[in-house]
């Protein structure tokens, strides 16, 4: 196993930007996921590692050498992919067994990997039938049993779930996860789906236009984002976000926007004073940290409930003020009606305030 870094990658396809001056060190025996929308150029830097492509500047290292003109039969990982592009003639066994013959390695120890693998994966009964005759989540573990069958140093995945139906997915994540730790290759994970880099990575990396927005842990993205775009990419349902004025009258100081005005804590006065570059913010709040609450009892403001969003356990309730609509997540026992007013409250605690001009976090 090695550790992957990144050391100022960057690859053009002609005047296009697929991805500019990136960084990230990823350790070894590291679960990583490279997250973003299409077009952010996730897959293209998994490619990069795979040798698929070569960057156009920067350098690549697996462990301390770097791989930047290295094949990439020469680099030892195992890839995945969203199709799982096994050989429709071959059986299970030929699929999982044909990276190995590609190493011309002898019959008794390909035998031998197969089957350990496909114990490993729970797929042995599987071994004589062709992919025809599978199941998309028993394609998808064939899949990474080729992949694991070469022993790979490093473990790349582009959307491997992408194709399995929801109730799969959720139980592949698991299985995923369970499996990477129990072997301790280096992965790291193509995905758009924020759920899944949530639940499985060690850490998420976030792109967007072909940019590192912000690295770290699934909890330190989702409270501490960077920037606008994590904070609005990462949540489910997503932030809501309210431009404002930051106002001072005597010793008070306020978060002005058209639906309402936000009285600010010392501290946080203190805060936007030392690093707002103006005056212009943007007021960020998760759904859970929008509160229903006593009439006109401090901070409250009114709000019409504009419509209802049952998932079950919760509810998302959608309050329209003038023309701002902001998400709240409530208990399902929540029993308000459409057109009806309620008094509400946000968490001070929880906000989250971003400079208009950069985008970039103040709190």
């Amino acid at each position: 196993m090695v550790s992957v870094t990144l050391e100022n990658i960057s690859k053009y396809f002609g005047k296009v930007r697929a991805v500019e001056n990136l960084n990230l060190k990823i350790e070894d025996g590291e679960f990583i996921a490279l997250l973003g929308p299409s077009g952010c150029g996730k897959t293209t830097t998994l490619l990069m590692i795979a040798g698929i492509y070569k960057p156009s500047k920067g350098n690549i290292y697996f462990g301390d050498k770097i791989v930047n003109d290295l094949p990439p039969r020469d680099r030892n990982v195992g890839m995945v992919f969203q199709s799982y592009a096994l050989y429709p003639h071959m059986k299970v066994f030929d699929n999982i067994a044909f990276p190995l013959k590609l190493r011309k390695e002898p019959k008794d120890f390909i035998k031998k990997k197969v089957q350990e693998v496909a114990e490993l994966l729970k797929i042995e009964d599987l071994l004589d039938r062709k992919p025809s005759q599978l199941s998309g989540g028993q394609q998808q573990r064939v899949a990474l049993g080729r992949a694991l069958a070469k022993e790979p140093n490093v473990f790349l995945m582009d959307e491997p779930l992408a194709n399995l139906d929801a109730k799969l997915r959720v139980i592949m994540r698991v299985e995923l996860k369970r499996l990477q730790k129990r072997l301790g290759i280096t992965t790291v994970y193509v995905t758009h789906d924020q759920v899944e880099a949530m639940t499985m990575a060690d850490r998420i990396a976030v792109l967007s236009n072909g940019r590192l927005q912000q690295v770290g842990r699934s909890e330190e993205l989702y409270n501490k984002p960077r920037n606008l775009f994590v904070a609005g990419f990462i949540g489910s349902p997503p932030m809501n976000f309210v431009d404002c004025i930051f106002v001072e009258e005597g010793d008070e100081a306020y978060l002005e926007a058209e639906a309402f005005r936000l009285r600010l804590t010392d501290s946080i006065k203190k805060i936007l004073k030392e690093n707002a570059r103006s005056s212009e913010l943007i007021l960020g709040v998760r759904p859970e940290d929008i509160i229903i609450s006593e009439r006109k009892a401090e901070g409250s403001f009114e709000a019409e409930i504009y419509a209802m969003e049952p998932l079950g356990r919760d509810v998302i309730v959608n309050l329209r003020m003038n023309d701002t609509i902001l998400k709240m997540m409530t208990s399902s026992l929540f029993k308000g009606a459409v057109g009806e007013k309620i008094w509400v409250r946000i968490s001070l605690d929880k906000i989250h305030i971003f400079d208009k001009k950069t985008e970039f976090a103040i709190l």
